[in-house]
Formats: structure tokens, sequence, C-alpha cells
């Protein structure tokens, strides 16, 4: 039952050229959309959104279930309608629930309580929160940490504006947004862990990790999805950045999962002891001074791995650099075969591109 509800009226030049697109785009992040009478309804998972041509302009009318999926679907309608709408910039201003809202509902302030070096390269930051109990869960394995901008005595936060979307007070110097995972969390003791790689070209999520002192407070968006999809047999690849998430997936699995994990690390400096019960065999892969991005380490190992021949259900999960990323990613559609529900393979950064 839809129990939240907003609605906008758009001045559109031509509605039809920009609704027609934003209803399409939105099929491709799981909306389902239908067309009656002239009106143009897209459905959500608890959240609908409808467009209906007046005679005042484009009537949007929008419902979900909970307050904070009601701000989602308004940010996901007024951006795109802002999107496909340029260069004419439309007034978007909505009414009803969530007129009240002064920060984004999946927002929250964390505090700094704790910093250690687990590896030479590797910083677990502890983070204490109200509400780290969102985070829990393979559904919520990432988060977007605001890195605040160099010029800034004192952090920015964001506001929710008339248009639903994040506001900034000073936007030229508006936080720079990095995912991480959730390493671990006590949700009992409000306590959340990230681990950062520390290296020489830092970003701004590796300058915030070389910088952290107890008690700073770090604004975290989130969570996002990418988890774990059940299986009986799993293949798990990555580098040193996809580290903290394949030892969150591996002490998350039951104990009669199979399969194997290659993480690659600089040296044998950089193993971490990891603690499961799942029989999964992990083997380290050490550059041994080779510049991380630059080896066949990870897709060698993948290539090499053959999957099981009975009937257990399949996963793989890698992440990595982009190069790689994308062989491993077409060996799994390719030559392995798999579907899109049997593999995720992401990219955590690209060599040569520290851009957000």
């Amino acid at each position: 039952m839809m129990t939240f509800s907003a609605q906008t009226r758009v001045a559109l030049s031509d509605p039809e050229a920009i609704i027609a697109p934003v209803c399409e785009h939105m099929l491709e992040h799981g909306g389902i959309a239908r067309t009656e009478d002239g009106v143009r309804t897209l459905e959500f998972s608890g959240a609908r959104a409808r467009f209906s041509l007046t005679n005042d302009g484009t009537l949007v009318d929008v419902e979900a279930d909970s307050l904070e999926s009601l701000y989602f679907v308004r940010v996901a309608v007024a951006s795109h309608i802002l999107e496909f709408a340029e260069p004419a910039s439309p007034t978007i201003v909505w009414h009803g629930d969530g007129d009240d809202l002064a920060r984004p509902p999946n927002f929250q302030i964390l505090r700094i309580t704790a910093v250690q070096d687990i590896t030479p390269h590797m910083r677990r930051i502890s983070f204490h929160g109200d509400n780290v109990a969102r985070f829990a869960g393979m559904s919520a394995l990432h988060l977007n940490l605001l890195c605040q901008h160099p010029d800034l005595a004192a952090p920015q936060w964001p506001t929710v504006g008339s248009n639903g979307l994040a506001q900034w007070g000073d936007p030229a110097r508006r936080p720079a947004f990095r995912k991480y995972t959730v390493r671990s969390l006590d949700v009992a003791a409000g306590r959340l862990d990230i681990d950062f790689v520390l290296h020489a070209d830092a970003g701004p999520g590796s300058a915030l990790a070389e910088t952290a002192r107890i008690g700073a407070e770090i604004g975290v968006i989130g969570p996002g999805g990418g988890g774990l999809v059940d299986a009986d047999w799993y293949l798990f690849a990555g580098d040193e950045t996809a580290l903290p998430a394949i030892a969150r997936m591996l002490e998350c699995l039951p104990a009669q999962t199979r399969g194997k994990a290659f993480i690659e690390v600089p040296d044998k400096s950089e193993v971490q002891q990891l603690k499961f019960r799942a029989g999964i065999e992990v083997t380290w892969l050490h550059r041994n001074g080779a510049a991380a991005g630059t080896t066949s380490l990870l897709i060698d190992a993948v290539r090499s791995t053959i999957l099981p021949d009975d009937e257990s259900s399949v996963y793989v999960w890698a992440g990595c650099e982009f190069a790689t990323f994308r062989q491993i990613r077409s060996y799994c559609r390719g030559e392995l075969g798999l579907n899109k529900e049997q593999h995720l393979v992401v990219s955590y950064w690209n060599r040569g591109n520290n851009s957000e």
C-alpha cells in the first residue's frame, strides 16, 4: 500500500520528447512502464510515478510505501527530466510528503573512533553512528564517503532542494564521492569498519584515510547494492581494492558452500588472515614489484579454474582494475557462457584515471 505521495507540475516545451525517453531509460533500472488513456506510469518496487499532460503543464504524481522510497523516486524523476530537457532547465517544485526533509534520508554523519594499519598499505578506520544497522546484510555492501574539498575549513553537508535533489551551500567545492565496502559492523555498538588502500598517488578516498583523526566527522550516503547471490560454488577474484568486499562475503557464506578465491596483492606483507566457515580455497597472488593493474595474474587464475560440472549452482564475483575487469567479464560471458544472474564483474578503478 502506497502511503506517501507528492506531485509537481512541470512546464515542458515538448513533453512527449522528454517524458518518453525518461520512461524508456527507467526500464534499465528495473522500472515497469505502461500507458493508458494518455497517462504514462512507471512502477518500481515500493514506488510508482505517473505522468499526465494537462493544460497547465506535465503533472507528475509519485507514490511510495516509505518516505525514503518517495525521496528516491522524486530524485529519479527530477534528475532525468532535467537531463533529457537540456539545454532547457525546467522548474521542478515538489509538494506533499517529504517537503520538510532537511537532509537526504540516506545521508548520515559518522564519527571516527579508531584508526589501525592492518598491513603496510591497508588502513582500517572505525566509525560510530546512530543508524549503522542500515548497512547490515549483503544487500548493503557499499556506501559513498563524502571526501570534503581541501579548501573548506568545515565540512559541507547536503540539503534537499525544492526539486528533491541534493543541494550544496558551495557547489563549486562540493565533496567528492568515493564508494567503499563496509568491511564489518557491530550494530549493537554502533560501529562500522572500512578498509582503505593507501598508495602514493592518493585520490580523495586514500587522502581521507591518510589524514584520518579520532573524532573527525565524515558524511556517508548509502547503502548501495552489489551484494552476493546465493550459490553452491563460488569463484572470487580481485586485487587489494576488492579485498574488503571479498573478505566480508567469505565471512557471510554458509559452511557448506565451496569454491575458490584469488586475491592479488603487492607482496606477501599484504596478505591478511581471513576467517570464514565456507570451504573456499584462497590463493594469494603477489605482484612482487610490478605496478598494480599491469599484470595478468587475475585473468590467468580465472582462466585456469575449472567450474564444477555437476548440478551445483555457480556464481563468479570479481572486482579489479578496468582492463582486467573487461577481460574477466568477457571470459565469463563468452567462454564460460554465464548469464547475468551467474556473475558480477566490476571495475573498482582505472589505471591512469583518478577522476570520480
